[in-house]
């Protein structure tokens, strides 16, 4: 099975500038919890305990985050607050490694600096600044696919045209495949992979979102690629490496996410998944239909 996952947490925030000079942007709230955690549950509901975060500059605070507080548990205490303290213990049961990322060269050294505590294991990657609704079950049924065919599995998504540059996108055919549900998946077998294409350069306009199964011998392509755009290690590079010596899948999701690394992203994350939440979603729905009236 699939026992670790590695969250890269080493980006400098650029794109919520003011509010990420001193704060981790994986640390920004939708409701009341940061975006990293979501990720970390999404892992836990699939039976994921072990996790290695990569960390950058300023990023103490998601370490502090899952860190034990008696202090704040003796306080909770004393208030009758114990919902609140099962809430924030719900991660005791998982384990959590940080490695500091020294610079910021890319999503292929950031899952590289994890080599040593992978090992030769499958693992997921999980990018917090996508968000996939907590009711889906994208990644479960990623590693069922994983399972069956033992081969990398990496999550798709059909994009608008305009969209297509802002990602990686994968040339590919499509695979009959059919899940333990006996319902027929949408599953490619990938050729290629290009990233941050034009629109007219783009093989197909499937794009690559934020969650990946990997096989360990994605570790000795990344230590093959050369620097990319910006002097980044990309993982799409290595992606494409290892394309000469497997089969990699693409699986196409049709569910609810959100870029929450784009400002509009994050505000329709945080109003979504805000109607999720049974104590917030009635006068959430008033005051929203107050405001498109005008009133």
């Amino acid at each position: 099975m699939i026992r670790k996952a590695i969250i890269p947490a080493a980006g400098l925030g650029t794109r919520f500038l003011p509010v990420t000079k001193a704060s981790p942007k994986e640390m920004l709230p939708i409701v009341d919890k940061p975006l990293i955690q979501y990720s970390v549950e999404e892992c836990e509901r699939c039976g994921i305990r072990e996790f290695i975060i990569i960390t950058g500059k300023n990023k103490r605070a998601i370490e502090d985050h899952f860190d034990q507080f008696p202090e704040l548990d003796e306080v909770l205490k004393q208030k009758g607050l114990d919902k609140v303290i099962e809430e924030i213990h719900r991660h005791d049961d998982s384990y959590f490694a940080f490695i500091r990322q020294s610079k910021p060269l890319g999503l292929g050294h950031a899952i590289l600096c994890a080599k040593a505590f992978v090992k030769d294991e499958p693992f997921a990657v999980l990018l917090g600044d996508d968000i996939i609704d907590p009711e889906e079950t994208l990644l479960k049924e990623m590693i069922e696919i994983y399972m069956k065919f033992r081969a990398p599995v990496i999550a798709l998504k059909e994009v608008p045209d305009e969209d297509i540059p802002k990602y990686g996108v994968i040339a590919g055919k499509a695979v009959q495949y059919v899940g333990s549900d006996n319902i027929e998946r949408p599953l490619y077998k990938i050729s290629g992979l290009v990233e941050k294409p034009k629109y007219e350069d783009a093989p197909s306009n499937l794009a690559v979102i934020g969650r990946y199964i990997l096989t360990a011998d994605i570790f000795g392509a990344l230590e093959k690629i050369k620097p990319g755009r910006g002097g980044e290690y990309q993982l799409t590079d290595a992606l494409n490496l290892l394309l000469s010596n497997r089969v990699v899948y693409g699986y196409q999701f049709k569910g609810s996410h959100y870029d929450a690394g784009d400002k509009f992203g994050f505000l329709r994350a945080t109003i979504e998944l805000s109607l999720k939440r049974p104590e917030f979603a009635e006068g959430l729905k008033k005051y929203i239909k107050l405001l498109a009236a005008g009133l």
